[in-house]
């Protein structure tokens, strides 16, 4: 019998407050005419009062919770990918665990930043896989309209916050074929520089703000995501005619294209989000699974491919059959 970790229920949250790129036009000098071209970005949402990472974590848990059939005493584990925590200790993710109610299961934070989802399942089918949780519930969850500068028209109107997750099970099976079949990460430090936040607690004591070279990220990410999907689809012996969906980090609507072509995969075929959500960092890749999963999209039996890049750099992505 081979045990796999399955997807059994997806759920995301929003902020209240959504802004338009005319509304941002209002107090940043840029346009939407300007923003659209570039990004693909027409529309994000961005955290008020009482609204923090862990308030998004827990709706969007709680979501996937209901879908997938569970309660929160059937969870063993909460793995929480953001760079946006609430505090810089304890882990949001023990914060979510008490207001979901759980008096007792593993929970920690994964920082990896726009990568950050995928570290984080991979990091939950590893432990599922093992035998040591069984249910797992995977979150992205991020207000980084806390860490822009926006005073720079370059970085702050590409991101936005919110909050995916999912919730992933134990199942064992004769030939495997449901669940995570592969996944596939990466990190090269040495470009801290072109993409990071400009302080910590060790360093400037302070929070900081996003400082971003937005051109060399650009090109970092074709190249790299191009690279790991076709890594990932070897691993699961699978060639990219056999996805049904890619569900990307929703960074910027060209490099969405330019990998659709780099991997000859059918628009039509890749999730996008990011004129809705823009860049919502580690929330990105659930926040579009969950969309694709409601609005009937995905199938069971669909294969897909979820792909992310982000600071430090980190990189990753994995094969899912539904």
């Amino acid at each position: 019998m081979i045990r796999r970790s399955v997807l059994l229920g997806t759920g995301s949250a929003l902020p209240v407050r959504a802004v338009s790129n005319a509304e941002l036009a209002q107090t940043v000098d840029t346009s939407d005419e300007w923003i659209v071209e570039r990004t693909g970005i027409r529309n994000r949402y961005l955290a008020g009062e009482g609204e923090t990472t862990a308030t998004l974590a827990t709706d969007a848990a709680k979501a996937a919770l209901e879908a997938a059939g569970l309660s929160a005493q059937d969870i063993d584990l909460i793995v929480l990918a953001t760079a946006t925590p609430d505090q810089t200790f304890p882990a949001t993710a023990t914060i979510v665990q008490a207001a979901l109610g759980i008096d007792d299961c593993v929970a920690f934070d994964v920082a990896a930043v726009c990568s950050g989802f995928l570290y984080a399942v991979t990091v939950a089918d590893s432990m599922i896989r093992s035998g040591a949780v069984r249910n797992a519930i995977v979150i992205g969850s991020e207000t980084f309209s806390r860490i822009l500068d926006w005073e720079d028209r370059t970085t702050c109107v590409l991101f936005g916050d919110g909050a995916g997750a999912v919730v992933l099970g134990a199942e064992e099976s004769e030939d495997g074929q449901r669940g995570i079949l592969a996944s596939k990460l990466h990190a090269d430090g040495r470009h801290n520089q072109l993409l990071y936040v400009d302080g910590g607690p060790s360093t400037t004591q302070t929070v900081g703000k996003l400082r971003m070279k937005g051109q060399e990220v650009f090109r970092h990410a074709v190249t790299n995501l191009a690279s790991v999907l076709t890594e990932v689809m070897a691993a699961a012996d699978m060639s990219p005619a056999d996805i049904d969906w890619l569900v990307p980090h929703q960074a910027n609507a060209r490099i969405l294209d330019a990998t659709a072509r780099k991997l000859k995969l059918a628009p039509e075929k890749v999730v996008m989000t990011v004129d809705r959500h823009a860049n919502t960092s580690a929330a990105s890749v659930p926040l579009a699974l969950d969309l694709a999963m409601r609005d009937g999209r995905v199938q069971p039996g669909d294969l897909l491919v979820l792909e992310a890049m982000g600071g430090g750099f980190t990189w990753g992505a994995c094969v899912l059959r539904v």
